[in-house]
């Protein structure tokens, strides 16, 4: 578990069995964790790699000012579980904190928010678009689709990362980035054709 913290922060970094509660569903456990801190324990570490995955997919911060990040959140997370939408979903919900947390903190530290991405990543964010994309991936080295993925608008990087990266639904999206399905799906679209008319660029 990440952290130390004190009083309720302390609370919620104290280890937790999860297995204990594997069957049990995000509000069920959210439900529990409003009668006792302890067992929010159980939700930060079904969500704790995943999350920190994702803080070093949107930012440039190593995995300690990650933690950090993923520290922050869980405690607004924990402090705000009143105002959680029952009928929204949880992983959704904890999303939109971490990212406007990443995002929050790297605007007071001045950081540009950046990604490194492997081979992986980009035949991800490439598949099904052409066939090109296998080719692609073994003719350009990866520092040159790096700065391709770096250099696209940041609220196109965002979605492309979620959707295929982070794996999340279109309506997931939304609700992360507080956007328009149909703009949502504009980003994808438009960010996937301006990676691959890059990448099809000869190099300088």
């Amino acid at each position: 578990m990440i952290g130390n913290g004190t009083g309720t922060e302390s609370a919620l970094t104290k280890p937790m069995d999860p297995s204990a509660y594997q069957d049990r569903t995000d509000i069920e456990i959210i439900g529990l964790a409003k009668q006792d801190a302890n067992l929010f324990g159980v939700l930060m570490e079904r969500y704790e790699a995943p999350l920190l995955r994702y803080i070093r997919r949107i930012s440039s911060f190593d995995r300690d000012d990650a933690e950090d990040i993923l520290q922050e959140a869980f405690i607004k997370a924990y402090r705000n579980l009143n105002d959680f939408d029952h009928d929204a979903k949880f992983s959704s919900w904890i999303y939109r904190i971490v990212h406007n947390q990443t995002i929050d903190t790297a605007r007071k530290k001045k950081i540009r928010t950046a990604v490194s991405i492997d081979e992986h990543d980009l035949s991800q964010i490439l598949r099904d678009a052409t066939d090109i994309e296998d080719e692609t991936a073994r003719k350009h080295d990866l520092a040159r689709l790096n700065e391709a993925v770096r250099n696209l608008p940041e609220t196109y990087r965002e979605a492309l990362i979620l959707r295929f990266l982070e794996e999340k639904s279109y309506e997931e999206i939304m609700d992360i980035l507080r956007l328009p399905k149909g703009t949502v799906a504009t980003l994808i679209r438009r960010g996937r054709k301006i990676l691959l008319d890059r990448l099809a660029e000869s190099p300088s």
